[in-house]
């Protein structure tokens, strides 16, 4: 049977780890696509690195534009990132008639909703695997596997940058400057760390599952995104004392009010198996109405993890590239005019629990004080630690934890306690979820 013929734009760490694994694996990809998948062009600034990668099996050049519309091309693969330019040629290569298959959640979160329309209007596939959590399937499961189910939340670890600091935080007692030069180092943060750091690449990745989750559109600017940059090592190690362990989760819950979006660092029980989620890894838990909670686990990056799922795309679209566009998988789960009109709830309304650490002068009085705040906005205490004064200071830390409550209400709370003359510097304050059904 004809060959399925594949133009791959930017031949990078996941570029080409795509064309490594569709080479070596070429034999049973064949017989599991149903006809062979070939890359017969690539495109790259870096003309004398794609010509190594492809040892010069295949025509290359740096003008992508030249791929999305090459009438021989089937299926456009999109790995140079960013959303401009990526936004240009992918709907370039929709235009003319191609399916696209690509890794970036950037340009689906902030675009996607665009992307689809103009996929959906000219009969071709947008596949996204390799968008989220890298290797792991996590967009096959949300969209086909766990399609009986009405899905209650969503709570992942999805950025393995955050993921390894905060794991070396806690086994190496450090604070974050010092493990994020160190994740420089070893490769896991850009020399830029800002999106990994301060959530904004787990913000994208949570858009696009909550979109399949809840048949929504994307929405992007309405996330809720706080990164790790202002934790401190000792929140970590008290965390630990009282039986938690601190993630950076990607968060969305369908509720009665609305949906959830939302990225932050979050105490979890740590008898949870995504607390034990360490090191560079990622891991998804998707809880459904019919299934209960199910857990994802993986490599959230690397060359050919990411090109599995990339592969594994291109799989799906050559089986599909036949088929009536309207007996596809529709790209969002849901049919493109069933996507429902539920608002995304702003962070304040949120519910849930809280951990608290203040620093208090070590007199009489101080915890009457805080407590009687607490109680007057209806906030319920779950456990409270007080750590006693090093040497001469004269302040303790007290950490509290609190039942579930609203998030204006700890905010209130939180504003009231910064002004009492025995409180000294700022509350810190993380999220607490069970995520136990």
């Amino acid at each position: 049977m004809k060959p399925i013929h594949v133009g791959l734009l930017g031949i990078g760490t996941v570029g080409g780890g795509t064309w490594t694994v569709l080479k070596r694996n070429q034999e049973v990809i064949t017989r599991r696509a149903g006809r062979p998948i070939r890359i017969v062009k690539v495109a790259d600034r870096n003309l004398d690195l794609a010509r190594k990668v492809t040892q010069g099996e295949v025509a290359v050049t740096d003008d992508a534009f030249s791929i999305v519309r090459d009438p021989a091309i089937d299926i456009v693969v999109e790995l140079i990132g960013g959303t401009d330019v990526a936004r240009t040629l992918v709907l370039e290569a929709i235009a003319h008639g191609k399916h696209v298959v690509t890794a970036n959640k950037a340009l689906l979160a902030v675009h996607g909703n665009e992307i689809f329309a103009a996929a959906q209007q000219k009969g071709v596939m947008v596949a996204f695997e390799a968008a989220v959590a890298g290797g792991i399937p996590i967009i096959k499961a949300l969209r086909e596997g766990l399609t009986a189910n009405r899905i209650e939340w969503i709570a992942g670890i999805i950025n393995g940058t955050t993921n390894f600091i905060l794991t070396e935080m806690r086994e190496k007692g450090l604070e974050f400057g010092a493990v994020l030069q160190e994740a420089q180092r070893l490769g896991y943060a850009e020399a830029d760390p800002t999106f990994d750091v301060e959530g904004i690449d787990a913000a994208h990745k949570l858009t696009i599952m909550a979109a399949i989750a809840f048949g929504i559109p994307m929405q992007f600017d309405k996330a809720y995104t706080e990164g790790i940059s202002g934790l401190a090592g000792d929140d970590i190690r008290y965390a630990e004392e009282l039986g938690y362990r601190v993630k950076l989760l990607g968060i969305t819950k369908h509720t009665e009010k609305g949906v959830e979006l939302r990225v932050h660092p979050t105490l979890i029980p740590e008898k949870r198996l995504i607390a034990n989620v360490n090191g560079a890894m990622n891991a998804v838990l998707v809880k459904g109405d019919a299934v209960g909670a199910t857990l994802y686990y993986g490599a959230g990056a690397g060359a050919e993890p990411t090109a599995s799922a990339v592969v594994a795309d291109l799989v799906d679209v050559t089986r599909m590239h036949t088929a009536d566009p309207h007996h596809r998988v529709p790209h969002l789960a849901f049919q493109p005019d069933q996507l429902a009109d539920l608002p995304i709830l702003p962070m304040e309304e949120v519910r849930t629990a809280y951990y608290l650490r203040l620093r208090a002068k070590d007199q009489p009085g101080v915890l009457a004080e805080v407590t009687r705040i607490l109680a007057d906005l209806d906030i319920s205490i779950d456990a409270m630690m007080q750590k006693e004064p090093q040497d001469d200071e004269t302040e303790a830390n007290i950490i509290i934890l609190t039942h579930i409550t609203r998030e204006k209400n700890i905010n209130q709370a939180i504003a009231r306690i910064e002004a009492l003359p025995t409180l000294s510097g700022k509350v810190t304050r993380i999220r607490m979820e069970e995520l136990g059904k």
